[in-house]
């Protein structure tokens, strides 16, 4: 259950805002076309289409409009797509050479090598065991990949195979994750890969897990595609309190398949993961970080000889999160951070001895993400909130920490298209009233000309309407929310209200931009949607955060209650009809307001539900809660299940029987007990069904959640 998953993405060259291109002016929206990125310092690329249909290329003078094809651009993923062999598929996790020139393809469980103009794939591998996780060296020249858990490598030029690891077995592996390490500290876009390659392509760092003592937790899959007596899927899941897998940090020659073990304590209990090269790559930078998550420190090792110095540390009384947005400085000057050290999100520039050279801000708001380090010039661009937490502005500073730049003024959430040496920004931008618009800056932040003026709205967008409040709380907390009004909404009316919530740590989603359309189906039906973010989203820095410590269920419920006091103010609320749906920790918040706050919603559709924070696994619930045994309070007020008798109005819980993730134990636990208390609810479970599913059965889970609002809302209780 991932909290930030915005702080695992880097800016992308395909940043994809749509327009059309019929002469060299500013353009409303209204058809399809994006920038791919630039073509030098003073044009960007646009998609676009011609008189045709055909796709097209456009170079686009960025002051005075003017177009013409670009005859250069290269679409490498959609070339390889188009030219495929039969029988081979590609997706857009499909791993491509670092010059663009090939990609490794996979097929009946062995590694293929395809070249741009090739007729034929080369077969790579030639075995039954399968190949996880292809990474290109960054000289392109090589290839490494787990197989059977172990590491290997593979010398394109050469065409030999090597292996680089050999203790690997039942739960024990090398460059592959665990569960648990893949889903709350690498991210699920690492899909388990575990190892990281030098910079010069010699050595690979990776991580060495052992999860023997790991408790196992069975999903017994009984589909009709696992046969007649079913099967059981089996993983190594550590739970609150549970003993977790012992990881070490190796480093491996892919000449001599030499390894070096990072000289860190394998006695104590803690996380290691995160390394960072140094740019010559004779040094490897770690995060270590304890068992209680309280303490981080990044240890700077040599990997000749694994022994290393602790060069940052920071503690807190409550939790201190993993840094997943570092800098390396390519001048071997050292690395940028992210640090809420402060109470807020700040940027800190450090040498390799571990000394501050900057602070290079000094906020009380949020700096949310490193955009772009230009060395050359003393650059660090980057978003944040500024003033205001639900917006997202553009800022540059110099690398000394002086000459602050803010790019963007008018309220809203605004995002970067930078040149390539800075002398221009396209910024993009929308607020709750505002569809998306499109501004070339200067370096300086002035304005160069109107790219994409404000897109004329639809006839649907014409009829909602959206607006932007602050919620006072009893104890002073100004509460973003956002409400959508039905189509043609009439004040003199009572209408239902539905509130879309998730809820998380540091999780917010009320933001100051455009929602067009997005009401949808609630809005063309009468029913006002409603999203408020607590005390913990993230618009109080860390200040904020700290009152989730050991109180996971607590004040977000308070605040959302202050919310539905609020709204019950308003003389268009029905106050009979309040209903809250969510999934994941939304499913959690769900089943609390109907149980914990029983008093205030009245309907409420939980998916995937955490119901008890003992069920889910320990990383995530540890890093708030701590333990079971040191905070038993905490996880008893936590639990749906302690307020269950509590239930009143009308709940609708989903879950997937094959969820990996939040197990469908945490449902069966809660409807057992509400079965218990005599009490009524409906219950849909989906077969196959993981942490969330596609195809027929999201339509009709879909299609489930709309009958019910229809039905409840349409009768009074």
């Amino acid at each position: 259950m991932k909290t930030r998953l915005f702080n695992l993405f880097a800016i992308s060259l395909l940043v994809l805002v749509f327009f059309t291109v019929e002469d060299t002016s500013a353009q409303r929206f209204r058809s399809q076309g994006g920038i791919l990125g630039w073509a030098d310092d003073n044009h960007y690329l646009e998609r676009t289409t011609d008189d045709e249909g055909n796709r097209v290329v456009m170079s686009v003078h960025i002051r005075t409009g003017k177009k013409k094809p670009y005859e250069d651009y290269i679409n490498y993923r959609e070339k390889f797509m188009s030219s495929l062999p039969e029988g081979f598929t590609m997706g857009y996790s499909t791993v491509m050479s670092p010059d663009n020139k090939y990609v490794i393809l996979q097929k009946d469980n062995n590694l293929w090598l395809f070249g741009l103009g090739d007729k034929e794939a080369k077969q790579l591998t030639h075995d039954p065991g399968e190949e996880n996780n292809p990474h290109f060296s960054p000289d392109g020249k090589k290839l490494a990949y787990t197989k059977g858990r172990e590491l290997y490598v593979y010398d394109l030029v050469k065409g030999k195979e090597k292996r680089l690891t050999f203790d690997a077995g039942n739960k024990i592996y090398n460059g592959y994750a665990s569960w648990v390490y893949m889903e709350e500290i690498l991210g699920r876009g690492s899909h388990y890969a575990a190892f990281w390659w030098s910079p010069d392509s010699r050595k690979i760092a990776y991580l060495h897990t052992d999860e023997t003592q790991v408790p196992e937790f069975i999903i017994n899959r009984i589909d009709e595609k696992d046969g007649l007596h079913g099967t059981q899927e089996i993983t190594p899941y550590p739970k609150p309190g549970d003993p977790n897998p012992k990881v070490k940090m190796g480093i491996v020659d892919i000449i001599s398949a030499n390894n070096v073990w990072v000289r860190t304590d394998d006695t104590v209990d803690q996380y290691i993961a995160w390394p960072d090269w140094t740019p010559d790559s004779k040094k490897l930078m770690i995060q270590v970080l304890n068992r209680d998550q309280d303490d981080m420190r990044f240890i700077l090792a040599d990997i000749e000889s694994g022994d290393y110095n602790e060069i940052y540390r920071e503690t807190r009384d409550t939790w201190v999160d993993f840094f997943t947005d570092n800098y390396i400085m390519q001048d071997g000057s050292g690395f940028i951070i992210r640090s809420c050290k402060s109470d807020w999100m700040n940027l800190y520039y450090y040498s390799w001895d571990g000394n501050l050279k900057t602070q290079l801000t000094n906020f009380d708001w949020r700096v949310s993400r490193i955009l772009k380090v230009d060395e050359k010039q003393g650059f660090v661009y980057f978003s944040g909130t500024g003033s205001e937490s639900t917006e997202s502005h553009i800022f540059r500073v110099n690398l000394d920490g002086t000459n602050l730049l803010r790019y963007s003024e008018i309220a809203g959430t605004h995002s970067a298209n930078i040149s390539p040496s800075g002398k221009y920004i396209i910024d993009t931008w929308s607020n709750i009233s505002t569809p998306s618009t499109m501004v070339a800056l200067d370096s300086k932040g002035r304005k160069v000309r109107d790219i994409q003026l404000p897109g004329e709205k639809t006839d649907e967008d014409q009829n909602l309407k959206f607006e932007l409040v602050r919620i006072k709380a009893s104890d002073g907390f100004m509460l973003p929310a956002i409400i959508s009004y039905p189509v043609d909404f009439d004040e003199a009316k009572k209408y239902p209200v539905v509130f879309t919530i998730y809820g998380g740590p540091d999780a917010g989603g009320v933001r100051n931009r455009y929602m067009g359309n997005r009401a949808g189906w609630y809005a063309e039906n009468g029913i006002i949607t409603f999203s408020v973010d607590h005390r913990a989203s993230g618009h109080f820095g860390k200040k904020g955060l700290d009152y989730m410590h050991r109180n996971l269920g607590k004040w977000e419920m308070l605040d959302y209650i202050e919310a539905v006091k609020w709204l019950r103010g308003k003389p268009f609320v029905d106050t009979d009809r309040i209903g809250i749906t969510g999934g994941s920790y939304g499913g959690y918040t769900t089943a609390m307001a109907l149980t914990y706050g029983a008093d205030y919603w009245t309907h409420g559709i939980a998916k995937y539900s955490v119901t008890d924070w003992r069920l889910y696994d320990n990383v995530y619930t540890e890093r708030f809660m701590d333990t079971p045994e040191d905070n038993p309070e905490g996880y008893k007020n936590g639990s749906v299940l302690t307020y269950t008798e509590n239930l009143k109005g009308k709940l609708y819980i989903v879950h997937g029987m094959a969820d990996d993730n939040v197990h469908m134990q945490n449902s069966i636990w809660l409807i057992s007990k509400l079965q218990d208390e005599g009490k009524e609810f409906d219950f849909m479970i989906y077969p196959g069904g993981r942490h969330g599913w596609g195809g027929p059965k999201a339509n009709h889970t879909r299609n489930g959640d709309n009958k019910r609002w229809i039905e409840w809302f349409n009768l009074k209780d």
